[in-house]
């Protein structure tokens, strides 16, 4: 069990929105005595609930209920900022990577709360992102 994890969109959404698909993710978000992740993780999963809605790939009440869960979850997150110098950061982490402009988002806000909390633990479902920050 990890007791600090910074949650990726991601898995988030995998959480909620793909309830029930992955579990161990479900019971490690649950089970997690400090949650944090940014601000851009709660425009990402609007926006995804957005697309579900217009697409039709859930019921209102599937939605509703997503929409309640994501709310508890924010609840318990600290929310981290997106920041002059996490921005600046992301311009330039993981330079061998060619890892997409939210991505290296997340990454520059996990690596600034991980020299500020000791061990914070990356939970994410993109490879990409995961690879990346392997290699910081």
């Amino acid at each position: 069990m990890a007791a600090a994890l910074y949650l990726d969109t991601s898995a988030v959404l995998r959480a909620t929105l793909e309830a029930g698909t992955t579990p161990e993710l479900e019971a490690l978000i649950a089970s997690s005595s400090i949650l944090m992740t940014s601000r851009l993780s709660l425009v990402e999963s609007a926006r995804a609930l957005v697309r579900a809605r217009q697409l039709r790939r859930a019921s209102e009440k599937d939605l509703a209920d997503v929409q309640g869960e994501l709310d508890s979850l924010w609840s318990r997150c600290e929310i981290w900022e997106l920041t002059p110098s996490v921005c600046e950061l992301a311009c330039h982490v993981a330079p061998a990577r060619a890892l997409r402009t939210l991505d290296a988002l997340h990454l520059a806000t996990f690596l600034t709360a991980r020299r500020r909390i000791e061990g914070l633990e990356l939970l994410t479902v993109d490879n990409d992102l995961r690879d990346a920050a392997e290699t910081v």
